[in-house]
């Protein structure tokens, strides 16, 4: 009996302290699942190892932020300014980066199944390495983006310009690629089974579908 007294006040105890622990926050944005963080400023945060899902960044300045192995699923970065910020193996189903800037933004091996990037522009983003099944990214800019070894299966990249960019051992089957600019991109070894390429401009494209 009195262990087990022992036990629960043990257990009584670590839930109140776990309950009573503050959350961190970063001038003014508490870092927390669905928190409204937009348009604050989180330049060079640590954000790493964090669950942030549904957490709003819309309009927010994380140029330069730490956010390796975050998790982020369902959360929205609208607008934000992502710049140098490292999502290394950040967990990003169904997030949404629509608008943002991407400028040498590191979104390697990220599980981003779903994530929407329309309108997004950045140069040498790099998507080496990451799940982007089902992701979303017509009308984006991301001319010498990296996406080597990426699944793209089902990937809308309709009317973008993706010159430069290389998608070396890539996975591009069924994606959606009509009216982007691939000028002089880089397709060695891609798998593009059923992808479509209608109205693509493909000028000093290597290994690219040039009978499209």
């Amino acid at each position: 009996m009195q262990r087990y007294l022992l036990s629960v006040l043990s257990l009584v105890i670590s839930t109140a302290v776990w309950a009573n622990q503050e959350v961190t926050t970063i001038n003014g944005c508490k870092l927390a699942p669905s928190s409204n963080c937009a348009g604050m400023d989180l330049r060079n945060a640590d954000l790493s190892n964090m669950d942030l899902r549904k957490i709003n960044f819309n309009d927010a300045d994380l140029s330069g932020a730490n956010l390796r192995h975050a998790q982020l699923d369902l959360s929205t970065f609208n607008g934000a300014n992502l710049s140098g910020a490292n999502f290394t193996r950040a967990s990003l189903q169904q997030a949404s980066i629509r608008g943002a800037k991407l400028d040498k933004t590191n979104f390697t091996a990220i599980n981003g199944w779903a994530l929407m990037g329309q309108g997004a522009e950045g140069k040498k983003t790099d998507f080496n390495a990451a799940n982007l099944d089902f992701a979303r990214f017509s009308g984006s800019k991301l001319p010498s983006a990296n996406f080597n070894a990426a699944n793209l299966e089902m990937a809308w990249l309709n009317k973008s310009d993706l010159r430069k960019a290389t998608f070396i051992d890539a996975n591009m089957q069924e994606s959606k690629m009509s009216e982007a600019n691939m000028a002089k991109a880089n397709m060695t070894n891609a798998r593009r089974h059923y992808a479509t390429f209608l109205g693509t401009f493909m000028e000093g494209c290597t290994a690219c579908p040039l009978d499209w």
